[in-house]
């Protein structure tokens, strides 16, 4: 990368954050403080106004240490603020502050692959070991003889194994790339092979994104954080972002640290994932935020630092399961918005942008719990910037005799040292599981319940005689029973 290229790229790095500065109005004030005082959970009770929560106290009931918030509007970066801590020792979390992005590194390392299709290196539709030198992926009878495509990898489309990775604890040997992708020891998940013939169905592969991982290393013959930074997070100007695993000493001192959904810290501190196109990035909510605005920026015509618009059109471009190359697209045809969730050990974090009116938030925490509040705090950015979506589910509720609530109460065991306790205050079914905050619970119908802070159920389950033995909790697409103890 030669000097005038360095130069402008630090040049755009510094507009968007003068941009960002300049913005820091009375009017920036106000939208920051409605935010984080009006949090909205996943679920408002039709016939009720929304009842909204302070960031604050939202953080402190789910044990998430620190927040990073920033929200682009018109197309620059309004604001981008750090709440709460960033380790154990109160260290405030600022907007420089660096967290694992999980899932939300797909993404990007898509983008890196494309800039390779763009140029040459790799195709979509052809065989992905034509690029695969240094290991192949195994043929399987199950695909039927097709083939797996850089497209269907991008697209969960492939039919390949392993949802995701656990990463490795700070104790723990750190397995090669090729190990993982053979499941042999020191990695701690499967083999990723073949589960169903590519183009089946859309079912979503971590295990399909280091495949491609592989890929992209053997055609380039470069270390993957190295490509990932010539080729997207320098160009874009994303000074605070790396796929180095683990993160290098040199930017430890302005990083987080994951915490448990019970408060506690992460042992060992944040885990190393090798598995790098899936889980790999260090990011803050200012990066990606410049992603979103470089992919806006690109689809318009007025930017190509990684993509040219019609390669970043095919990125957005929605197929099986309403996913484009490496993003889940929402919204309606006429205003679509692309985003990703990111789970990484003691991070959850999330982010969505509008292709067209240059509008976007990007949360980034260090708690397990985080999802819930990113989603919450996802809602209150709707609210404030009138976005078409992103807006809680209205839900109808009904009354239930108290003598019927009554036969619910009691301990369900969902796992092994691990409860769900049902009582009933005031008329009102109460639930808690084992080391978790209790969460009101509404009447759908008689067995079916459901809480307003996020997207779950329980459907109570009587025997042969009428008396309820089990709940089953309906949640993230599994169906869990719990008999009654």
């Amino acid at each position: 990368m030669n000097f005038a290229r360095n130069a402008l790229l630090a040049l755009l790095a510094g507009f968007i954050s003068i941009t960002a500065q300049a913005q820091n109005s009375a009017e920036t004030q106000q939208h920051i403080q409605r935010v984080t005082s009006g949090l909205i959970g996943g679920i408002v009770l039709k016939g009720h106004e929304s009842e909204t929560r302070t960031l604050a106290d939202r953080m402190k009931e789910l044990n998430v240490p620190g927040v990073s918030i920033a929200v682009i509007h018109n197309g620059k970066i309004e604001w981008a603020r750090g709440f709460g801590t960033r380790d154990g020792s109160g260290t405030p979390v600022d907007a420089q502050t660096m967290f694992q992005a999980g899932s939300i590194s797909k993404p990007l390392a898509a983008m890196a692959a494309l800039h390779l299709v763009q140029t040459g290196k790799l195709t979509l539709d052809a065989d992905i070991n034509t690029y695969l030198t240094s290991w192949k992926f195994p043929s399987d009878p199950i695909a039927a003889g097709k083939p797996v495509t850089l497209r269907e990898l991008l697209t969960h489309t492939a039919g390949t194994t392993v949802h995701g990775f656990p990463g490795y604890a700070s104790k723990d040997p750190v397995p090669t790339l090729i190990q993982v992708l053979n499941g042999e020891k020191p990695a701690n998940t499967p083999a990723i092979r073949t589960e169903q013939p590519p183009m089946k169905e859309w079912k979503y592969s971590g295990g399909g994104y280091t495949i491609m991982q592989q890929a992209v290393i053997d055609v380039t013959h470069e270390p993957f954080p190295k490509l990932l930074h010539d080729t997207v997070l320098a160009p874009i100007g994303m000074t605070r972002s790396t796929y180095e695993q683990p993160l290098p000493e040199s930017l430890r001192a302005n990083a987080a640290t994951p915490f448990r959904g019970d408060g506690k810290p992460v042992e060992g501190g944040a885990h190393t994932y090798p598995e790098m196109a899936a889980a790999g990035l260090w990011t803050t909510p200012t990066d990606l935020a410049k992603y979103a605005i470089e992919v806006e920026l690109s689809l318009e015509g007025k930017a190509n630092h990684v993509l040219n618009p019609d390669m970043t059109r095919q990125m957005v471009t929605p197929g099986m399961g309403h996913w484009g190359l490496g993003l889940e697209i929402g919204g309606a045809d006429a205003d679509p918005y692309f985003s990703h969730g990111g789970a990484n050990e003691g991070f959850r974090n999330i982010f969505a942008a509008y292709e067209k009116n240059g509008e976007g938030a990007f949360v980034m925490t260090n708690g397990d719990n985080g999802g819930q509040l990113g989603d919450e705090v996802m809602h209150a950015i709707a609210a404030e910037y009138h976005w078409p979506d992103w807006h809680p589910t209205v839900r109808t509720a009904i009354q239930v005799d108290p003598k019927i609530l009554a036969t619910y109460v009691g301990t369900y065991a969902l796992f092994p040292n691990f409860d769900l306790v049902v009582t009933v205050e005031n008329g009102q079914l109460i639930t808690q599981a084992t080391g978790q905050p209790s969460f009101k619970m509404y009447a759908e119908t008689e067995t079916k319940f459901f809480p307003l802070v996020f997207p779950a159920e329980l459907e109570f389950v009587k025997d042969d005689k009428g008396a309820v033995n089990a709940v089953i909790l309906h949640q993230g697409g599994h169906d869990m029973k719990a008999p009654k103890k």
